[in-house]
């Protein structure tokens, strides 16, 4: 029997221009918080860091 599954689809935003840029993947056991990571935002033209929205 194959265990239930832990991770969940997450949106990152811009935390600049506010955009929904990328959508991830985490776990939710080990990473209960909101997940923020650098990426290239194509509207700012420059790396700044997402965080995970609702």
């Amino acid at each position: 029997m194959a265990k239930k599954e832990n991770r969940i689809m997450v949106v990152l935003a811009c935390n600049e221009c506010k955009r929904r840029n990328y959508n991830s993947q985490k776990n939710k056991q080990h990473t209960s918080d909101r997940l923020e990571l650098s990426k290239y935002c194509r509207w700012c033209r420059c790396h700044r860091p997402h965080r995970e929205t609702k």
